[in-house]
């Protein structure tokens, strides 16, 4: 499949903390394609071959109303030739939807490529993978490809397995990447080698995405950083966004809010910290997202927020 055929990305200088002997470069996964960036392409690498190789003519998965997800697997489908189907956690959003697609960005763009939304109740959505609830949508649906949330499965974790290079593995001795449903993470973890140290920096509140991660790897020396949600997902604080936007004038790489900003926010202060001895060579997994930001900034304003600088960058 043409979609898949990339090269690497490219790692960019991002800081130095000289006084400590600390270098951080960033992975440029979301330059690896414009509309299916960051590990979403690694994570529907592997799925989308098999649903082609067995004969399925469309995909359905799930996600919210910002999902980075929905956004990529629609884009991908499209490129590849397939159906998308995305259900959507808030029944609300679909009751009126005219004004849903013309204020959000994420699924104007997944409706505009062809993907069918089916918005529904946030307790069916928690209920989503139970019998009863998947009997249904084969009913209204059909057959299709099962993808979960977030696209993490094993063969999600395969893709994920390819992100870093030989050289990586050669030049940095730690490796961040932020975590949400695990599947990016167990295929960093999957992939070093011994020495190396990897520090998984989680989106979400709780403990949970350490077993996440365990489903798919059976490493269990990775660090887990839970203090970078800044009280949830989707959440942040004016500290964060100056944080983002500085950076970006410095470096000229603009973060997610989600993923990417909280661990780069989070590692700088582990460095400062003093966590790392010795001359280190830090390399963060950039995991995109940044289709997002402009719902992301749209949101910010309504709440009379410090906003993103860069969106006219990406």
């Amino acid at each position: 499949m043409k979609l898949f055929d990339h090269k690497d990305s490219v790692n960019q200088h991002f800081k130095t903390f000289e006084d400590l002997n600390v270098t951080i470069d960033i992975k440029r996964e979301d330059l690896l394609h414009k509309e299916v960036s960051g590990n979403k392409l690694r994570k529907l690498r592997y799925n989308l071959k098999a649903a082609l190789d067995q004969e399925y003519s469309q995909v359905l998965t799930y996600g919210g109303a910002y999902s980075n997800h929905i956004a990529a697997t629609a884009a991908a489908c499209r490129i590849v030739g397939l159906s998308s189907i995305g259900i959507i956690r808030g029944e609300e959003l679909g009751d009126t939807l005219e004004k849903t697609l013309a204020t959000n960005q994420t699924l104007r763009t997944a409706h505009k490529n062809g993907m069918q939304l089916k918005f529904v109740s946030r307790k069916e959505y928690r209920e989503k993978m139970e019998v009863d609830f998947q009997a249904q949508l084969m009913l209204d649906y059909g057959v299709f490809y099962n993808i979960p949330e977030g696209g993490t499965n094993a063969l999600a974790v395969k893709g994920a397995n390819e992100i870093l290079t030989s050289k990586d593995l050669e030049s940095y001795d730690v490796i961040c990447v932020a975590g949400g449903t695990g599947g990016t993470a167990a295929g960093i973890i999957n992939s070093v080698n011994e020495g190396h140290q990897v520090f998984v920096f989680s989106a979400l509140k709780g403990d949970f995405l350490r077993r996440d991660i365990e489903k798919f790897s059976s490493d269990r020396s990775f660090e887990l950083v839970g203090e970078n949600h800044f009280g949830g997902y989707v959440r942040s604080n004016d500290a964060l966004i100056d944080y983002m936007n500085v950076r970006f004038r410095e470096s000229g790489i603009p973060l997610d809010p989600i993923y990417t900003g909280k661990m780069m926010y989070r590692l700088e202060q582990m460095i400062q910290q003093g966590i790392f001895n010795g001359k280190t060579r830090i390399l963060a997994i950039h995991t995109g997202g940044l289709q997002g930001i402009p719902g992301y900034n749209q949101m910010l304003k309504k709440k009379g927020r410090l906003q993103l600088q860069y969106e006219d960058h990406i």
